[in-house]
């Protein structure tokens, strides 16, 4: 793992600010702009049909979204995030695909382990009729609380008591090492506890994959370590009428689609590694570029649909219409 900020300096909030998230008054403010998104958006891809569920939202601390901006420059673009200078608003978005006979949920959000803001997937799936029992398959793309801490509900039970369970073998191999303590950062020892939590409750039917795998025929595993030493994307093929072959999604290798395609050289404070988040991020939204994928990212403004255009030496995100 290569020595960063943000395996030490930036990691350095206050965790129990950081988990409530934001005062009251924030988040009824961002409910008020529809932050939980409750209508569900679905849309064709190839042999896909993807429903877009929310898992509510996270607040963030400008600390964590803009390490590398300057100061006169960070009020502006938290604004533009929807937030105030101190903090913004990073949705949830659960891709749940149907394909065949199988129902896919990729990333299981929070659950009661992160932000009361977030944690909404259950609540969500069952608003736009889908049953949690019917779903087979659950990709993790990374083992953040925020992606993982769904796994279980609060009575012991799996959320998809019926799914098989799919992550990388190098995120399972680094989370699960029984010697963390000695051998991560104390920033991340908190971190390590939630996946081995997450990850050790559905070992028994978990698959460990890696780059060029499939998950089912047409959805193949992307390695876009960096963000964490075992984070996935993942790429749909096929078409969705509108010029684009082929879907990614970035889950946290791109996690906002203001900061990263605007100043692609800038740090994300949650990146393991950062450098090498750096670089695999700026590889995958020139490679969206080149080949006009589409595109649908985690922490991006509900539904997280778009594209990527060049925009000089940086990028635009253009939303799906």
């Amino acid at each position: 793992m290569t020595a960063s900020r943000t395996s030490s300096d930036v990691f350095r909030i206050d965790r129990r600010e950081f988990l409530a998230g934001s005062s009251a008054l924030a988040a009824s403010l961002l409910l008020q702009k529809g932050g939980y998104a409750a209508n569900v958006h679905r849309f064709q891809h190839g042999n896909f049909d993807i429903s877009v569920v929310s898992d509510g939202f996270l607040m963030l601390p400008v600390e964590i979204v803009l390490p590398d901006a300057e100061p006169a420059e960070r009020p502006d673009i938290m604004r533009r995030l929807g937030g105030t200078p101190e903090r913004a608003p990073f949705h949830t978005n659960i891709p749940v695909i149907r394909t065949g006979s199988d129902l896919i949920v990729v990333d299981d959000g929070s659950g009661t382990h992160f932000q009361e803001s977030a944690g909404k997937l259950s609540a969500n799936l069952l608003a736009a009729g889908i049953d949690p029992s019917e779903v087979t398959k659950v990709v993790l793309t990374h083992a953040h609380p925020d992606h993982s801490g769904g796994t279980v509900k609060t009575d012991g039970k799996l959320t998809f008591a019926n799914a098989q369970y799919f992550v990388s073998e190098r995120e399972w191999q680094f989370w699960t090492d029984p010697n963390f303590e000695k051998v991560m950062p104390q920033a991340l020892h908190g971190f390590a506890k939630g996946a081995q939590r997450d990850l050790f409750a559905v070992q028994d039917r978990l698959t460990l994959v890696g780059a060029g795998d499939e998950i089912v025929s047409g959805m193949q595993v992307l390695d876009t370590r960096g963000h964490t030493p075992g984070h996935i994307s993942l790429q749909l093929a096929g078409g969705d009428g509108a010029g684009h072959e082929g879907l990614v999604i970035t889950g946290d290798a791109v996690t906002s689609n203001v900061v990263f395609f605007e100043h692609p050289d800038w740090h994300f404070g949650f990146d393991t590694d950062a450098e090498l988040a750096l670089k695999n991020r700026k590889a995958l939204i020139d490679r969206a570029a080149s080949e006009r994928l589409a595109l649908l990212g985690y922490h991006w403004a509900y539904p997280g649909i778009g594209r990527a255009e060049r925009n000089g030496a940086a990028y635009r995100f253009v939303a799906a219409a």
